[in-house]
């Protein structure tokens, strides 16, 4: 009796040919001195496969043991010192996290605009739920679930979120390598030596701290369980073990596996005005961010790229890698990303609701009595 149904061997053969896919792309990243190469690498090769209809698969246990790795290595650029730069800052964060909220709101009107009313930009059935839920920057997953529960397109949802993500994730990095803007930051992580005991008992602790995460329904389980267990014994000063680099070469590769499988075929035959819309409104967004970075800047002793990293319309995991890698700020860049990350899931229902169903719900004036 064979081990394994013939569907579960297909997928698993498709996911070993989308790995071997991802690490022959990755090597000719880091062949030609992209940045990023273990995860940029991965992305644009599976990304372009998949829309050409190929086999690629991406395999959920890999893709959350590489939100771990992520979560767990970020985790270790908390020291005390670090903690206590970030306390300082917290009127940049909470400026950051109503930057964020007003660029989604105003990111979701545009949308609306461009493409409800009739001409040649019109998308059949689109709804201001839509638009709504397609624009909050972060928590592209949750925003499709929420858009799902109020009747939405969540095709056009999902695609504008992934489209978003993927652009910033290849403009940002690509543009800072041409600026020359990396090794900025001389901040290191607590832990610089891979100690294998220590190893051993930082995964174990992680990962009860994804355990935890998971059983409370939380979001981005793997990577934020793990990254709020890794910053607290550094932020206590127990250094543990380093992360070996092959670990995190590894995480990037499947985080971008990940990413890049979302293109499917059907991808650019969806709505294409949308889309173009989408990516027109995204790299405004990237320049409206060069913008605010630039200006908190002036109020701190941070580089307006660190800044520009913690402000951009990109995904966490993704700009935090971009952060790991360039040395650009690690630390902020998170805690940036984090709040807005925890804000945006606490506060969009809510401000859906009080925006738009409340005034569509409205009671008509009575008319005068006569």
């Amino acid at each position: 009796m064979p081990l394994l149904s013939p569907p579960a061997r297909a997928f698993f053969t498709r996911v070993i040919l989308t790995l071997l896919l991802a690490c022959a792309a990755a090597s000719l990243c880091l062949w030609l001195r992209t940045p990023l190469p273990w995860m940029i690498g991965p992305l644009l090769a599976t990304a372009v496969v998949s829309m050409l209809g190929g086999p690629t698969a991406s395999w959920t246990p890999l893709r959350n043991s590489g939100q771990w790795v992520i979560g767990c290595a970020l985790g270790l650029y908390f020291t005390p010192q670090v903690v206590a730069l970030l306390a300082g800052l917290w009127w940049a964060i909470a400026l950051n996290i109503a930057w964020a909220l007003a660029l989604g709101l105003a990111f979701g009107a545009w949308l609306y605009r461009v493409h409800h009313g009739p001409g040649p930009f019109h998308v059949k059935g689109l709804s201001r739920i839509t638009t709504y839920f397609a624009a909050p920057i972060g928590a592209a997953s949750e925003m499709t679930l929420m858009a799902e529960r109020h009747g939405a397109q969540t095709d056009l949802v999902a695609s504008a979120h992934s489209l978003r993500v993927l652009l910033v994730t290849l403009i940002i990095p690509f543009g800072f390598q041409w600026a020359g803007l990396h090794g900025l930051d001389a901040t290191l992580p607590g832990a610089r030596v891979v100690q294998l005991p220590g190893l051993a008992l930082l995964a174990v602790l992680t990962g009860i701290g994804c355990w935890a995460m998971l059983k409370l329904e939380r979001t981005n389980p793997w990577f934020i369980g793990a990254l709020v267990v890794s910053l607290l014994l550094t932020a206590c000063g127990l250094t543990l073990s380093a992360l070996p680099q092959w670990m995190t070469n590894a995480a990037q590769l499947v985080i971008g596996i990940s990413l890049g499988v979302r293109f499917t075929s059907g991808f650019v035959h969806m709505a294409p005005r949308w889309l173009g819309s989408v990516a027109l409104a995204t790299v405004g967004m990237i320049a409206l961010c060069a913008g605010f970075a630039w200006s908190l800047a002036q109020f701190t002793s941070l580089h307006w790229a660190t800044l520009l990293l913690g402000t951009s319309p990109g995904g966490i995991a993704e700009m935090a890698i971009t952060a790991k890698v360039l040395q650009l700020g690690v630390p902020v860049v998170t805690a940036f990303h984090v709040t807005r990350l925890a804000a945006v899931l606490l506060l969009a229902e809510p401000m859906y609701r009080w925006i738009y169903e409340k005034r569509s719900t409205a009671p008509a004036e009575s008319p005068p009595a006569e």
